[in-house]
């Protein structure tokens, strides 16, 4: 059983900085693209960033592009979500989620490729 939990949320002030973790159990870790995505009241679940397997390479919308970093740490399962300058639009609820299949070569920046979801975690970001 895949598990997956986050946590780091709260409440900052516009340009403060967050770390998100998200500890993954229950498949190989290193083997599984990782994301972020989040959700707003009122609005659709949109990809914030994700991570490949093999851990080189990185996606990102380009919403968060230069103030968010994605990173993955394979010997603790866990992926990480630095937020940098933090924008009042970017609270949301924040859900890590992990590749469907191992060894994936497709771009993961969509829902569709991820198959399992954590709880997410609140970020509120206040101007």
């Amino acid at each position: 059983q895949v598990l997956l939990v986050e946590s780091g949320g709260g409440l900052v002030q516009a340009g403060g900085s967050l770390r998100l973790s998200c500890v993954a159990s229950g498949r190989t870790f290193r083997d599984y693209d990782m994301g972020w995505f989040r959700q707003a009241p009122g609005k659709d679940r949109e990809f914030v960033a994700s991570i490949k397997w093999s851990g080189g390479r990185t996606y990102y919308d380009d919403s968060v592009k230069g103030r968010f970093t994605i990173s993955r740490d394979n010997a603790n399962n866990t992926v990480y979500l630095q937020m940098n300058s933090l924008k009042p639009e970017d609270t949301a609820n924040y859900t890590c989620a992990q590749d469907r299949d191992p060894f994936s070569m497709v771009v993961p920046t969509t829902a569709r490729s991820f198959g399992f979801w954590g709880q997410g975690t609140q970020v509120t970001v206040s101007s």
